[in-house]
């Protein structure tokens, strides 16, 4: 077998020469001073040290003020016809939150569930989202797009601001965005120079150790340069191997380097990589009754390796009434799946799995630079990728192994456009249309084979093309008044293309078909007191046509993507944040989810028809709220300020059968926070989950009767030393 880890050694390599070479490059050519550049269209606008950390302290979660600001975007969040949310650098600090699957409830009507692996790892938006296949929520990294599932749990750090966009966003961004879009961003070096160390250690012997550096090469080029090692010893133990089930180490590197070219013309290549390796699914089994776990025991020692390498160029260019932005993305991932898949301590099935992927995208967009009622943005998008995928599944009992090879290749292009006419009849009324025409062709070239320990017997290949179009229209009315009081009526239509099973047991399943939806949304966002008081509110339903589910194959092995009839999701989301007080900060926030199937039917194995109408989504809870309180005691010796906080995180009933059999109720989550700040140093005590509550992070059937699932996160305790230079 060819060596999975050689290829994506050498290709770092190559990368990191490359970008050497690019930097030195850079340097020489621009050996000679330039005087600064503070012209009106530089892209870039320097912001103080000092006034940045004013507005951090001001508004830790909902940073309207300062805003890294995406090329599509020309406003804040707070100003947009749409339902967003900002968290800033301080506040991922503040909450200690360490990756994506953190930010689950505090973030309203968005839930990311832990599947025990980073195999598994889907985000829901308002109910749209899947378990498996092709995401239905797009997440950037810096304008780098993330196409697959298994790629979105990582660790966070330099961060400077996430965004949480809710709803379509195909006609500003790529593909498969009818959930929303989460878009991150790193911290430019051009805006933030010095260097950054931070460890944190907690029990179950996890710690995190991090360090950056980002310094001015010259007044117009910048560069930075961070890395990370997590380590978590697990919280489950498997009696049966006698080790902890879910032990863990992650290391990310990345490398970000700026370069203002001229006035007009700036510069952004960014690489990095990162790489874990960790234990298996912590899964056992659950008492219906009792809603208590049995010890995690299995025989089978289960593993996932996982590594991604991201890299993008980018270029900003500002002319007269106008402004382009190009976006060049690579990314190669690997990874290899061992899981025993009974988790039992008989030795019934074993499955093996590698795969990877290979990726690379351009994205094209130019738009309007002027002050006229009329703005307008234009944007071409196209993209290649080739997964791979081998899965081996041991019947040990039967003495075979069942092999199964993918190779599935896709492309596709986008063309979008989106227009906006202010100041309709009135000034602050406005009025956007967007549209989106979508192609994409997938290929699946599929080979399987019966494996004994005398003969190797062909079961099945075939060579299976899709084509896919779609035109995707937006509409949006928007009022703005003088005092930024923001009322707004939104109107998309939702696409995500079909694809490929990477497992079945007959022909009907070798692929499905795309998912659609309607989307229908009003909101307002409104501040009081000067900004001291900001409230958001908005009602949204998503009418879903052939939702992409996962059900369990007829063999009991392995699952597979089907399409449902018709779901329907609606709900409310609201969000408040307060400041009376200089150093008192109070926010809440709340989402309400009710997702359902209008039409499914389900054939069993024996043939009978299930009818699942009406019957909630799965995997969903119907209920997310946060609040948190914030306090800093400024007056005490020897220290700048004292810092201490709470946060309160609630998850509603989540059903986790298409039947709604089985369920887990809501349940709370308590977390505290102790900060001291002295000078460049920062010290704190931090706990997750301060109350032990007992509750279920994932469950699912087995057999007729059996529950199996993974029970949450403990009480955890833990401190944190930064120190800034």
């Amino acid at each position: 077998m060819q060596d999975i880890t050689k290829y994506p050694i050498e290709t770092m390599r190559v990368y990191s020469l490359l970008l050497m070479l690019f930097v030195l490059t850079c340097t020489e050519l621009t050996a000679k001073p330039k005087e600064p550049l503070t012209t009106k269209n530089d892209p870039i606008k320097t912001v103080s040290d000092d006034y940045l950390d004013s507005l951090l302290t001001s508004y830790p979660y909902k940073l309207d003020e300062i805003v890294v600001m995406g090329f599509k975007q020309d406003k804040s969040y707070q100003l947009s016809p749409q339902s967003a949310t900002s968290l800033s650098a301080n506040f991922l600090q503040q909450e200690n939150i360490h990756n994506i699957k953190d930010i689950t409830a505090v973030v309203s009507n968005l839930y990311m569930p832990d599947y025990g692996s980073k195999l598994t790892s889907p985000i829901y938006i308002r109910g749209i989202g899947n378990k498996t296949g092709t995401p239905a929520v797009g997440l950037y990294i810096d304008g780098i797009p993330y196409f697959q599932q298994s790629t979105f749990d990582f660790n966070l750090h330099e961060i400077a601001q996430i965004d949480v966009l809710k709803g379509p966003q195909g006609t500003l961004y790529g593909r498969n965005t009818m959930g929303g879009v989460i878009d991150v961003h790193t911290t430019s070096p051009l805006d933030k120079q010095g260097t950054n160390i931070r460890f944190s250690g907690g029990n179950y012997n996890n710690y995190i150790v991090s360090a950056n550096h980002s310094l001015r090469l010259k007044e117009n080029m910048g560069l930075a340069i961070s890395g990370s090692y997590d380590h978590n010893g697990g919280y489950d133990y498997n009696s049966f191997l006698n080790k902890k089930a879910d032990e863990s180490n992650a290391a990310t590197g990345r490398v970000r380097y700026d370069w203002q070219i001229n006035p007009k013309l700036l510069m952004r290549i960014i690489s990095s990589i990162d790489y874990t390796n960790q234990g298996g699914y912590p899964y056992s089994k659950l008492d219906k009754e009792s809603g208590k776990f049995a010890p995690v025991s299995y025989d089978g020692d289960s593993s996932y390796r996982r590594l991604i390498s991201s890299s993008g160029a980018n270029f900003k260019y500002t002319g007269n009434g106008f402004k382009m932005n190009s976006q060049t993305s690579f990314q190669y991932y690997n990874d290899h799946q061992r899981i025993d898949q009974d988790f039992t301590e008989k030795s019934l099935n074993f499955t093996k799995q590698d795969q990877k992927q290979y990726m690379v995208s351009e994205e094209f967009t130019i738009k309007s630079d002027t002050q006229s009622k009329y703005q307008w943005l234009f944007g071409a998008f196209g993209f290649y990728q080739q997964i791979k995928n081998e899965v081996n599944v041991d019947f040990i009992p039967a003495k075979y192994v069942s092999n199964k090879n993918y190779d599935m290749p896709t492309y596709g292009v986008a063309l979008y456009h989106q227009s906006t006419l202010n100041d309709i009849f009135i000034k602050g009324l406005s009025l956007s249309a967007g549209i989106r025409f979508d192609y994409e062709h997938a290929r699946n070239t599929y080979s399987s084979f019966k494996v004994t320990e005398s003969d190797i017997t062909p079961t099945g290949d075939f060579d299976n093309k899709l084509n896919f179009k779609q035109i995707t229209p937006k509409f949006s009315i928007q009022y703005l008044s003088p005092t930024e009081q923001n009322f707004y009526a939104t109107v998309s239509k939702g696409y995500k293309t079909g694809g490929f099973n990477t497992s079945f047991d007959n022909s009907k399943d070798k692929s499905y078909d795309p998912e659609y939806s309607w989307n229908y949304e009003v909101g307002a966002k409104v501040n009081f007191f000067q900004n001291r008081l900001k409230a958001d509110v908005a009602l949204f339903y998503i009418d879903w046509e052939d939702k992409q589910v996962t059900q369990p194959m007829p063999s009991g092995v392995g699952r597979v993507i089907r399409n449902a009839g018709r779901s329907i999701s609606k709900g409310i989301e609201a969000g408040i944040s307060a400041q009376f007080v200089k150093d008192f900060i109070v926010r809440a926030s709340y989402g309400y989810t009710k997702a359902y199937y209008k039409k499914y039917n389900f054939t069993e194995k024996d043939g009978t028809i299930t009818d699942f109408k009406n019957k909630r989504i799965p995997n969903l809870p119907n209920q997310t709220v946060s609040a948190d309180a914030s306090y800093s005691f400024r007056n005490i010796p020897g220290l700048d300020k004292l810092e201490i906080g709470l946060t309160y995180l609630g998850t509603g009933k989540i059903y986790w059968n298409d039947s709604n059999t089985f369920a887990k109720g809501y349940y709370s989550l308590l977390n505290g926070r102790i900060a001291a700040h002295r000078n460049n140093i920062t010290l704190s005590v931090w706990s997750k989950n301060m109350t032990n509550t007992k509750y279920t992070a994932y469950c699912f059937g087995m057999g007729k009767d059996d529950l199996y699932g993974q029970e949450g996160r403990p009480f955890t305790i833990g401190g944190t030393f930064n120190y800034s230079f």
